[in-house]
């Protein structure tokens, strides 16, 4: 495969076989971004979990310290009152039957749904449209909840969901290139945590195998085992 110009020019600065710290990693993404928009900071977690048995499977949520730098969606799936403390609360959509109507006829522009309880039964209808997008609220991820506006506040500022792949990874986005160091820093060591916080009873051996940040467009660095020890 021929390989752009900027790609050959990242390769003469960087070793992909070099193992970082999670401070060099960062800083060194940065610096070989020469794209003409801010890129995301991305993470690959290789876990020693088999997501087939439901013992092993590792979801969850973390509130970022310092958000995800993206505007996020919001849809309310809700009854009453509810839609207007959601919109008060900052949701971008929010309604039942209508917005039910819509996302039956192909409508999707939201990166999330929050539902009330006592919707569910009709939202359910539409599992085959709303599964395979990833956007069928869950009561886990604290997207089922009778306390709407508390979770387009904390969706808003930055929580995010993630879940291991059949493969044993975990991806997720850290942040934007342009946040302070020190910020993304915060933000991966939260993400780590909540992580370790999740280790099934049933895992056994070395639960994180490796890490890997990456940026949208840049390579994927390796973080060193000595960091990896430390979480483990």
């Amino acid at each position: 495969m021929k390989r752009s110009k900027r790609v050959k020019e990242i390769g003469k600065q960087i070793n992909v076989e070099t193992e970082y710290t999670l401070v060099e990693a960062i800083a060194t993404l940065k610096s070989v971004s020469k794209v003409k928009f801010v890129e995301s900071l991305d993470c690959a977690i290789k876990l020693g979990v088999d997501p087939r048995h439901a013992d092993q499977m590792v979801r969850g949520t973390v509130s970022l310290p310092h958000g995800t730098g993206k505007e996020v969606k919001v849809l309310v799936i809700a009854k009453g009152p509810k839609i207007q403390e959601a919109l008060d609360a900052g949701a971008d959509y929010a309604g039942f039957e209508d917005m039910l109507e819509k996302i039956k006829g192909g409508w999707a522009d939201c990166d999330v749904i929050v539902a009330a309880p006592d919707v569910m039964s009709e939202l359910g209808k539409l599992g085959k449209i709303l599964g395979p997008k990833g956007l069928m609220p869950n009561p886990k991820s604290g997207t089922v909840t009778p306390d709407v506006a508390k979770a387009v506040r904390e969706v808003k500022a930055g929580k995010i969901e993630f879940r291991v792949e059949k493969a044993g990874i975990v991806h997720t986005s850290l942040g934007k290139l342009n946040f302070d160091n020190d910020k993304l820093l915060d933000n991966a060591n939260a993400f780590f945590n909540t992580i370790i916080r999740l280790k099934p009873v049933s895992a056994k051996g070395q639960y994180v195998k490796s890490i890997y940040l990456s940026s949208t467009m840049g390579p994927g660095l390796k973080i060193s085992r000595e960091e990896i020890a430390s979480v483990n």
